[in-house]
C-alpha cells in the first residue's frame, strides 16, 4: 500500500491562513459582545404583559387557564349566589287535556266519594307525543283524449312533483344546521332516529340549495333597507371556501341585519353593499377597511378600553388609568342617556372633550402610555358621537354578537365546501336575523320561507 505524499503549506500560505483565522475571530468576538450587549439590554427592559382577552383582541379561548386571563380558573375565588324566591312553572294557559281526580277515601279509611270536593292542587303533565313524518300519496290519473294526445290530472297545490320534502322538513333542516350548526351526517341521523324520516346527506344538501334563490330574493330586500338607514354597524371575521380564507361581514340596522361572504377585506366590500348611500353614523371598531363611510364614525369604546388596560398592564400609572377612568365615565352617562335631556347631554359631552383635551395635553412619562396616546390623538374624534346621538352606541357589541352564531358555525363545520353554501349561510343569517327584529322566531322565518317553495307561482318559475 502506496502512502500519498503529503502537502506542505510554503511559508506565505500558512501566513494567510493565519490571517484569515484571526480576522475570523475578531468577527465572532464582536459578534458575541454585540449579542451579550442585546441580552443586557433586553434583560434590564420590563417584561411586557401577555396578551389576553381583558387587554388585546385575543379571543378568550386562547387565554392562560380560563376566559379572565389570569391564573387557573380553579385558584380564583368564587362569589357567592345570590338568593332567589323560589318559583314555579306558570301553568298553561289552554291546556290540551284537562283530567279531574276525585278521591274515594280518606287516609282514616272513610269513604269520601261522595262527599263535595274542591281542587286542593293543580299542576300540568308536559310531554312530546311521538313525532312520524307524514305521508301523502299522490296519484295523478289521466288518460288519452279521442283528440289523440295524452291528459293527466294536475298535482294538488303545494304538492308538487319533485322532492318528496315539504315546507316543514326544509325548514327543520335549514334551522338545524345554520342556527344549531349540525352537520349533514348527524342531520341524517337525527331524522332517522328522532323523526323515523329517511333522508340522505346528499337530500339535506338538495334541499339546502333549493332554499339558495329566496334566500337570495330576501337579502336583495334586505339590502335595499340597509342602504336607507341612518346607523349602522358592521363588523367582519374569518371564513373558509373549501379551504381558502374568506370574510364574512356583517352590517345591523335598527330593522335590517345583512349578512355578506366576500373573498377579501378591503373597504371596497362595505362600499360595495352601501352602493353609495352614505349613513348619518356609523359605528365599528378601528379597522381601516370600515372608515369614512358615513358623515361620523363612532369606535367601539370597547376595544379601546382592552388597548387602554394592556398600557396598564405595561407599568404606565398615569395616561392610561385616567383615560380609563374617563372612558368608563361616559359608557355610564350613555347607559342613562333615556333619563337625561340634550342639553345636559351636550353638557356632558363638552366635559368629556374638556378631560380629554387635557390628558392629552400632558406627556405620558411611560413609554406604553405615549403609544396610546399616540393612538388616542388619531381616533379623537370618534371617541364621544355617541354623547350627542342618542341612536348610537359606545360600543360595537351589536355588531359583534350578531356575528358571533357565525363564528361558532365556522368552528364546528370548518366552513364551506360548495360554492352555494355561503350564499345559503349569509341569506339564513339575514333573513332570521331580521326576523328577530321584528319579534319572529328564526324557525317561523324560515318555515314561511321554505312555503314559498311550493306555491304555485314557485312552480311555474
Amino acid at each position: 500500500m502506496t502512502q500519498l505524499p503529503r502537502y506542505r503549506l510554503t511559508d506565505a500560505e500558512k501566513d494567510a491562513l493565519l490571517e484569515r483565522q484571526a480576522l475570523l475571530i475578531e468577527a465572532q468576538a464582536a459578534q458575541i459582545a454585540a449579542l451579550l450587549a442585546r441580552i443586557e439590554a433586553l434583560e434590564a427592559a420590563p417584561a411586557k404583559p401577555r396578551k389576553t382577552s381583558r387587554n388585546s383582541h385575543t379571543p378568550p379561548s386562547q387565554d392562560p387557564g380560563g376566559r379572565s386571563g389570569g391564573g387557573k380558573a380553579k385558584d380564583k375565588p368564587k362569589k357567592p349566589r345570590p338568593s332567589r324566591p323560589g318559583v314555579s312553572r306558570r301553568l298553561a294557559a289552554a291546556p290540551d287535556e284537562t283530567i279531574v281526580c276525585r278521591a274515594e277515601r280518606c287516609a282514616c279509611g272513610a269513604d269520601v266519594s261522595g262527599l263535595r270536593q274542591s281542587c286542593r292542587m293543580r299542576y300540568d303533565h308536559v310531554d312530546i307525543p311521538p313525532v312520524t313524518p307524514h305521508v301523502t300519496r299522490v296519484e295523478l290519473h289521466g288518460g288519452r283524449c279521442a283528440c289523440g294526445k295524452r291528459y293527466r290530472a294536475a298535482p294538488p297545490e303545494r304538492m308538487p312533483p319533485g322532492t318528496p320534502f315539504g315546507p316543514n322538513i326544509h325548514a327543520l333542516l335549514a334551522y338545524l344546521h345554520h342556527s344549531h350548526h349540525v352537520g349533514f351526517e348527524r342531520l341524517a341521523r337525527l331524522a332517522r332516529e328522532m323523526f323515523g324520516l329517511s333522508i340522505s346527506e346528499g337530500a339535506i344538501a338538495n334541499a339546502m340549495h333549493r332554499l339558495k334563490t329566496p334566500l337570495e330574493a330576501e337579502r336583495d330586500a334586505i339590502r335595499a333597507t340597509l342602504r336607507t338607514a341612518e346607523v349602522v354597524w358592521s363588523d367582519e371575521t374569518t371564513t373558509r371556501i373549501n379551504g381558502r380564507l374568506h370574510w364574512h361581514w356583517v352590517f345591523v340596522t335598527p330593522n335590517a341585519v345583512l349578512h355578506e361572504i366576500a373573498p377579501r377585506r378591503a373597504k371596497a366590500v362595505a362600499q360595495d353593499v352601501m352602493a353609495g348611500h352614505q349613513p348619518a353614523v356609523w359605528v365599528s371598531d378601528r379597522y381601516a377597511g370600515q372608515q369614512d363611510m358615513a358623515a361620523a364614525h363612532q369606535v367601539c369604546l370597547a376595544h379601546v378600553l382592552r388597548d387602554v388596560q394592556y398600557a396598564i398592564d405595561c407599568g404606565d400609572a398615569v395616561f392610561a388609568p385616567a383615560l380609563a377612568k374617563l372612558l368608563a365615565w361616559t359608557i355610564r352617562v350613555g347607559r342613562r342617556r333615556g333619563d337625561l335631556k340634550d342639553s345636559t347631554l351636550q353638557q356632558y359631552r363638552a366635559k368629556a372633550d374638556r378631560d380629554l383635551d387635557r390628558l392629552l395635553a400632558t406627556p405620558a412619562p411611560h413609554p406604553a402610555g405615549r403609544t396610546l396616546q399616540r393612538q388616542v390623538k388619531a381616533w379623537r374624534i370618534k371617541f364621544f358621537v355617541f354623547l350627542e346621538d342618542r341612536r348610537v352606541s359606545a360600543t360595537n357589541n351589536v355588531a359583534e354578537r350578531e356575528i358571533r352564531p357565525s363564528v361558532v358555525f365556522r368552528k364546528v363545520t370548518g366552513g364551506f365546501r360548495s360554492p352555494w353554501g355561503p350564499s345559503v349561510h349569509a341569506g339564513y343569517r339575514s333573513v332570521t336575523s331580521t326576523a328577530r327584529l321584528a319579534g319572529q322566531t328564526a324557525y317561523g322565518a324560515i318555515r314561511g320561507l321554505a312555503e314559498t317553495l311550493f306555491q304555485p307561482a314557485a312552480q311555474t318559475a
